[in-house]
């Protein structure tokens, strides 16, 4: 029961992995992975853009309220400066620097004078006119300058005749003062006394009524105000004090208020040393993020259910056809191989009809070729026998030889005797054994072949042919093809040594030009060769077909240049295979290059 649980569990997963849930789960997790990619991107895109939008505009806003600030600030100076440089008040101060005090009548008429110049501004609350020996000469009472702080008074001496902002009056919490030195014009331009001006808190508002600002910007509703002066004291402020005086105490352009985000702009008045500072709550400004945020999810979302439903039809539609194969696959281990009938299925793509065609070709090919095994097999075994009974082994051959060899070596016939030995060993070596049937020998193996092969033509030629073999000892190891070397020996004594009325040579080196190669050479002091007919063997041996073949040229020495090839290419900069000099008169050398392997990689 628990195997059978297990198979169950075996045969479910099989059925889950198929090639068509494979393809639409990644159809659809790529899908999805897509859209949210994209959708983060873009989130994350519109929301810097509907950040900086938001900083913008209270940026602007700020610098148009600095702006207003500095038109009020401007006006009260301008007005101020008009004061002090008025005659009569001029007058009256260089009067009083003269130590003649001023009677009420004189001080009477600074009244209307004052009543003149503060129709032109309603912000200005009251103007307050004092000596340098602490006398107020107007408004008319006896009243002392002391009741200003003296810090007050040592910014307008530091201005020297300029406006000094001093922030909040301490007595009326609802004016903001400002003091100026008036400097005598007639009299050196020294200081004659001090006016001092009352201008009301709410003269600073930059902004209109709420219902003016909702008009014409529906968004500033959600700003707030902060203007204080260079005590930091809060002037005019849409928070309390303290909150503001929080606000003043934090950098950077997002501040806390009663836990809140706040995005804060900075501006400095360049009349007065005052701070203005806008504060906007930073989900006012990103609030259309959040509505981004829904439109993408329910976009994914919508995508994601789209696609589903339209990668599922897809699956099936690619699928099918495969399955169908997959179907026809399975029976062919049941009895046969079948062709799958060519239904018609508009769906089908063309990468799956030629999987069809290409499969239904294998099937027909293959029902052919068993049929032609199969007689193969039956007229293979009728013959078979016949080949065994006419075959003949090499040892009957080695044998006999053998057996001539101690036959003539009881006869003391010793020199015919080494030349049926060296017979036999040539023989040996050329038809092998079907142990010994490798395809690379050593040097020294091919060497000792072609030394009993020049012992055998010696005996044939006699005086006539001499033969010398000069290898060096470290080159008798590396492996080369079997059966290389004897047929340009051959080649050598057929056309070089026999066309020779006096006796000839053949010599066969073995040495290394270079490292990493070895070079062989066959050389005879033969008749040579002209230009021409260096270039016809050159042609025979590159199985170009010759006009005017020559005795035996060509075919061996073909055959040893189509394995040098395949064994050796692209062995020097001349090529590989055989390289022939040979000059009319002076001999001929053929030789080769081969490579020498790393230790470990020659002859195992």
């Amino acid at each position: 029961m628990h195997v059978r649980t297990w198979a169950d569990r075996i045969n479910n997963l099989r059925e889950i992995n198929t090639l068509r849930n494979q393809i639409f789960v990644g159809f659809t997790l790529t899908m999805i992975l897509v859209l949210v990619f994209a959708g983060a991107f873009i989130y994350g895109e519109v929301s810097v853009l509907l950040k900086q939008s938001a900083e913008k505009h209270i940026q602007q806003t700020a610098i148009q309220a600095n702006g207003r600030l500095d038109v009020l600030l401007k006006q009260i100076d301008s007005l101020t400066t008009q004061v002090v440089t008025d005659s009569y008040v001029q007058k009256l101060l260089l009067k009083e620097a003269k130590g003649m005090p001023s009677n009420f009548n004189e001080r009477q008429s600074l009244l209307q004078i004052a009543n003149n110049y503060m129709a032109y501004s309603s912000g200005i609350s009251s103007l307050e006119l004092y000596t340098l020996d602490n006398r107020r000469l107007f408004p008319l009472d006896d009243s002392s300058i002391k009741r200003i702080s003296m810090n007050a008074l040592t910014q307008a001496d530091e201005k020297k005749g300029r406006i000094a902002w001093v922030g909040i009056d301490p007595r009326v919490s609802d004016s903001v003062l400002a003091i100026r030195r008036i400097n005598l014009l007639d009299n050196s331009y020294l200081p004659g006394g001090y006016l001092v001006v009352h201008v009301y808190r709410e003269y600073f508002n930059m902004y209109e009524s709420e219902t003016e600002k909702e008009e014409k910007n529906p968004f500033r509703s959600r700003e707030l105000m902060l203007l204080s002066d260079s005590e930091g004291n809060p002037i005019i402020s849409d928070l309390d004090d303290e909150a503001a005086k929080s606000v003043l105490a934090q950098t950077g352009s997002t501040v806390t208020l009663e836990q809140e985000s706040m995005l804060a702009v900075r501006q400095q008045s360049k009349v007065a040393d005052w701070k203005l500072v806008l504060l906007m709550p930073v989900e006012a400004a990103t609030e259309g993020i959040s509505v981004l945020r829904t439109a993408i999810f329910v976009s994914i979302g919508i995508a994601a259910l789209a696609f589903l439903l339209l990668t599922l039809p897809l699956s099936t539609m690619i699928t099918r056809p495969i399955q169908q194969l997959m179907r026809s696959m399975r029976r062919a281990r049941f009895g046969g191989l079948r062709v799958i009938p060519d239904g018609r299925n508009y769906f089908r793509t063309l990468e799956i009809n030629e999987l069809n065609n290409t499969y239904n070709q294998m099937v027909t090919h293959m029902n052919e070729l068993i049929q032609v095994v199969y007689e193969k097999e039956i007229t293979q075994s009728r013959t078979e026998l016949k080949a065994l009974q006419a075959q003949i082994n090499p040892h009957f051959l080695f044998n006999t030889l053998e057996a001539f060899y101690w036959s003539l070596e009881e006869k003391e016939e010793s020199e015919l005797a080494q030349t049926i030995l060296a017979m036999s060993g040539l023989f040996r070596y050329v038809i092998g054994s079907a142990a010994d049937n490798d395809e690379r020998v050593t040097i020294r193996d091919e060497l000792e072949h072609a030394q009993r092969y020049l012992q055998i033509m010696k005996m044939r030629l006699i005086d006539r042919l001499h033969w010398f073999i000069e290898a060096d000892e470290q080159l008798l190891q590396v492996p080369i093809p079997k059966l290389i070397i004897q047929p340009l020996v051959e080649n050598a004594i057929l056309h070089g040594v026999e066309s020779r009325i006096s006796p000839g040579s053949v010599t066969i080196r073995v040495f290394s030009a270079k490292p990493g190669f070895a070079t062989i050479a066959v050389i005879d002091d033969g008749v040579g060769m002209d230009g021409e007919a260096l270039n016809k063997l050159m042609q025979s041996i590159e199985g170009v077909p010759s006009q005017e073949p020559k005795k035996g040229a060509g075919v061996a020495m073909s055959n040893v240049q189509r394995r040098l090839k395949l064994y050796y290419p692209n062995t020097n900069e001349r090529g590989s295979g055989l390289q022939i000099d040979s000059k009319a008169g002076a001999g001929t050398t053929v030789s080769f290059d081969i490579t020498i392997p790393p230790e470990g990689d020659g002859l195992s």
